[in-house]
């Protein structure tokens, strides 16, 4: 007979896990945030965004000296009734739809100064990827005091 033990810090770690896929999936299900990936390197950070069916002009990509501000829409289709798009050639309304249409932001804050000036942006098959270099140089600004 095999007998596995469990401490209650295994337990824990399970609950933990669980309570945030429920509130992971619940975030999904409201915003629908895309799906993200952060990777770092001795040079630069990496960010890779799920974006599938969002057109490459409706994507803003910002910096400050630490975050990353990433924000996108995606346009519903054109919708009409059936009698007119087959005489428009247009597609007819859908019977069922879960798309999700709208706009969104998603900000990432790292622990390191990134270049704002060097950013790259690619998006190639519904995927975002935005690499920020690592820089050592940071922006001051000097103010003058009134009497």
């Amino acid at each position: 007979m095999l007998t596995l033990r469990q401490s209650p810090f295994d337990l824990f770690d399970r609950l933990d896990q669980q309570l945030s896929q429920q509130l992971s999936q619940q975030l999904q299900g409201s915003e629908r945030l895309p799906a993200a990936e952060v990777h770092e390197t001795p040079e630069a950070y990496e960010v890779v965004l799920e974006l599938p069916g969002v057109d490459k002009d409706a994507i803003n990509v910002r910096a400050t000296d630490r975050t990353l501000v990433i924000s996108a829409e995606r346009r519903t289709q054109r919708v009409v009734p059936e009698a007119e798009a087959s005489a428009s050639g247009d597609q007819p309304s859908p019977l069922l739809s879960e798309f999700h249409y709208g706009t969104w932001s998603r900000s990432f804050r790292f622990p390191a100064v990134i270049d704002r000036d060097q950013l790259q942006a690619r998006y190639r098959d519904g995927l975002l990827t935005v690499k920020a270099p690592k820089t050592q140089k940071v922006t001051t600004v000097r103010v003058n005091v009134e009497a």
